[in-house]
């Protein structure tokens, strides 16, 4: 093989001027280590001649001493002393659902419910789900464990007038709370009393708000709410009083941990409005710190 091949441009090129000529140097030969098969030296002529060349004229043959048809016994090896194959995944004992959820929470990290709260989302292991069967009810009612209490205020009897007649459901109003300044009021229909208290303790902790009060557990001015022909009067009260209220102002005040104020209906009883106005009515009170944010001034300058 020379030690230097001339190959005039024009041969590589579209131009047709063969005045230049470029020297190629040789090529190193290469080993392919796959079942001791070597490759001998290529030279430049070869690969000037393979672009040359067509894709059909080019015969390739790969690997000329292996056999693909050729059976291949394997030869697996051999188990050490001692050993002892692990029991299978059908065999050991079934995980409870515990166990599966502390698992995924370790590897994953806690788990979205699907149900937010005052804006924060409650996980799988904060709010675990109790199911309880009702007596002669293929229904059952899941009670989430997120720190909040539930109170029926009302379950009445509603009727539908429709062409076949009349259908009866029940109408459940509930209150919910964690008592350190924390309500919401809720409404639910069913046919069945379970479902609808059910349904009205889920609607209840979709409009939760915060009530303001002072370190006396009091509000910390007055307020008054109405809604619809509901109206509801609010006052705070100095420590001992207790809360002095009747019907769903009571229920609304001690849910959200009021223990000193004085509450009066004004208007119609009905108990839903009332519950609602009572929100109202608490969702109008400032705190003394807001109020001194809002205006730029310091709390002091509040109480002179």
């Amino acid at each position: 093989m020379a030690s230097s091949i001339v190959v005039p441009i024009s041969s590589l090129s579209l131009r047709s001027s063969p005045s230049y000529c470029l020297p190629i140097p040789p090529l190193k030969p290469f080993t392919v280590l796959h079942s001791a098969v070597s490759v001998p030296p290529i030279s430049s002529s070869l690969i000037l001649s393979a672009a040359r060349a067509k894709p059909s004229d080019i015969d390739t043959i790969f690997f000329e001493s292996v056999n693909p048809e050729e059976d291949v016994v394997y030869d697996p090896p051999e188990v050490p002393e001692g050993f002892v194959a692990p029991p299978s995944f059908d065999e050991g004992p079934l995980e409870s659902e515990d166990e599966i959820a502390a698992a995924y929470e370790e590897l994953y990290g806690p788990a979205y419910s699907g149900v937010s709260v005052l804006g924060n989302d409650i996980y799988v292991m904060d709010s675990k789900m109790k199911k309880v069967g009702g007596f002669g009810s293929k229904a059952r009612k899941e009670k989430a464990r997120d720190g909040f209490d539930e109170r029926v205020v009302q379950v009445r009897r509603v009727t539908k007038v429709v062409k076949g007649g009349k259908q009866l459901h029940f109408r459940a109003i509930v209150v919910v709370g964690d008592k350190k300044g924390q309500v919401g009021v809720g409404v639910g229909k069913a046919k069945e009393v379970i479902s609808a208290v059910q349904k009205s303790a889920i609607n209840a902790r979709r409009n939760i708000v915060t009530v303001p009060m002072t370190k006396y557990l009091t509000f910390p001015h007055r307020s008054e709410g109405d809604y619809g022909a509901a109206k509801v009067m609010l006052r705070p009260a100095s420590p001992g009083t207790g809360v002095i209220a009747g019907g769903a102002v009571r229920i609304v005040l001690e849910m959200a941990g009021v223990e000193n104020a004085l509450g009066k209906q004004l208007g119609s009883n009905n108990a839903l409005n009332n519950a609602r106005a009572t929100v109202v009515a608490v969702m109008k009170m400032k705190q003394f710190r807001d109020v001194a944010r809002e205006r730029g001034i310091p709390m002091e300058e509040l109480w002179k």
